[in-house]
């Protein structure tokens, strides 16, 4: 299974598995603006049996944009 993103808009992703829509990663806002977690969504409710890997649950929070990119197997390069 391979995992890609698309943007969106800012703060808004698609994700693929291979090369079909399953899943929405956006950033989190609040009263104050955009913070630094980021949720991972599946678009269909589906029983966990069903869940592609690494998804246990319907959602996942993150710390930050990489650590969901990690999550998903997809390699972030370091940032010059």
């Amino acid at each position: 299974m391979t995992y890609t993103v698309e943007d969106l808009a800012p703060g808004s992703y698609d994700v693929l598995l291979d090369g079909i829509v399953i899943a929405a990663l956006v950033r989190s806002i609040s009263r104050s603006g955009p913070s630094d977690m980021w949720q991972i969504e599946l678009l269909d409710e589906m029983p966990a049996a069903q869940r592609p890997a690494p998804f246990t649950s319907q959602w996942r929070t993150f710390e930050s944009r990489p650590a969901a990119l990690k999550w998903l197997g997809i390699e972030v390069a370091d940032p010059e």
